[in-house]
């Protein structure tokens, strides 16, 4: 299995790239459509949301077909998304490119819900937890990839007129300022497209064995509403959800609103205090390796626990310190984001044996927090300021602290 777990180590930096490399976008098109920051919150709720609509198709896939399949067709919806940012720069619609991220979303969602139970199916289930985490740490290198794409590329050239500024112009003026910064936001994601499309075809003729994949292509029904009713009697699965939730939720918000609180702290364009995001993904993927590591050492719950709390802090220090040790403060919330999305799978996961596929479906649908509570930070930051609505992360933190406090209460004896 060492041929396809590098494959999917190469999809795991892929959906990477597209996630951190859309998380500016909101301060990125709030400048050019003259949008409030709640209305531009739109692309982390396009984004997300597909993610919530098409992960239990992807466990009906993965459980009639296979996961090869399952990441197949992921890939190629993500490709057909990303091109669709072509004709949304040439038409110039705000919608059209909600829906070209969505397209690419969905198809993302698609291939996390068949990549990460795959990868879990890949050994052993006492380290399955661990496994996750070694693949979902080259995660955040995509991830620094997106930024540094996003950073170099588009930042850079978003025309310096003001709100006011533009609404003095032209329509002509105003519409060719906004063809040169669509411009600049359609070449990675082309880009990007391509990628995907490489890696489809490398992926598409190496052969899997059944039993390695621990996937079933027969003609066998698919219990859907028996599996569902196991997995909500079962209390670490369920509260995993909702975990998962909140931490989705810590992560967007942390890392969409960060060139707004340091814009806010510390002044700076958005080019200036874009660096301050891309540290934070460095951060968050060097502690994601230093992370993975730890936890050949120490229970990965007992890590997620007090990272949380940790995370807790760095927020409340960053709501009541908005200046350049606040924007230390955010930036290294990353540390405390590292292990979670991989953990709280890997937790929640634990001992379900055939309602694996379904589950990994709840847990990536769980990503539905990524598209709701940016949308309420936003609303809070255009009301009262950046540094208050980091009060969003840190309740979600807190949310995240009692599913780990829940599992070492009723888990003994397991490392998980």
């Amino acid at each position: 299995m060492r041929f396809p777990f590098i494959l999917l180590i190469v999809c795991f930096a892929a959906w990477g790239v597209a996630a951190n490399m859309t998380d500016p976008l909101v301060k990125v098109f709030s400048k050019i459509f003259t949008m409030s920051t709640f209305q531009a919150a739109l692309v982390q709720f396009s984004y997300y949301g597909a993610y919530f609509c098409l992960a239990l198709p992807a466990a009906f896939i993965n459980k009639r077909y296979s996961y090869k399949v399952g990441v197949l067709t992921g890939l190629g919806l993500a490709t057909v998304g990303a091109f669709a940012f072509y004709p949304a720069s040439l038409i110039m619609t705000y919608g059209l490119f909600l829906a070209a991220l969505f397209i690419l979303a969905a198809g993302l969602s698609i291939l996390e819900t068949s990549a990460n139970p795959f990868v879990m199916s890949m050994g052993p289930e006492k380290s399955a937890t661990r496994r996750l985490n070694l693949a979902q740490a080259f995660n955040p290198l995509g991830t620094n990839i997106g930024v540094f794409l996003a950073a170099t590329l588009i930042l850079p050239n978003l025309n310096p007129a003001t709100a006011e500024q533009r609404a003095a112009m032209t329509s002509e003026a105003l519409r060719a300022v906004r063809a040169a910064e669509l411009n600049a936001v359609m070449v990675p994601y082309v880009g990007m497209a391509c990628v995907l499309l490489v890696i489809w075809l490398l992926i598409a003729p190496v052969k899997v064995r059944e039993s390695q994949q621990a996937s079933r292509t027969d003609s066998q029904s698919v219990s859907f509403l028996s599996t569902l009713k196991r997995l909500l009697a079962n209390p670490h699965y369920s509260w995993g959800v909702v975990a998962q939730f909140f931490n989705v939720a810590a992560q967007t918000c942390t890392w969409t609103f960060t060139i707004q609180y340091v814009q806010e702290a510390i002044g700076g364009n958005e080019a200036n205090a874009g660096n301050y995001l891309q540290y934070s993904l460095l951060v968050f993927m060097s502690f994601r390796f230093l992370m993975t590591w730890v936890m050949g050492f120490i229970r990965p719950t007992i890590l997620l626990t007090g990272l949380a709390l940790l995370g807790n802090l760095l927020c409340v220090y960053a709501i009541l310190s908005p200046n350049i040790s606040g924007v230390w403060a955010v930036v290294f919330i990353s540390a405390c984001l590292s292990l979670m999305f991989p953990t709280i799978y890997g937790v929640a996961l634990y001992g379900l044996g055939e309602d694996t596929k379904f589950g990994a479906a709840g847990l990536v649908m769980a990503i539905l927090g990524g598209a709701v509570m940016p949308l309420v930070q936003g609303g809070l930051l255009d009301a009262f300021g950046a540094a208050i609505s980091y009060i969003i992360p840190a309740i979600c933190f807190l949310v995240i602290a009692g599913y780990g406090f829940f599992n070492l209460k009723t888990v003994r004896g397991l490392q998980i």
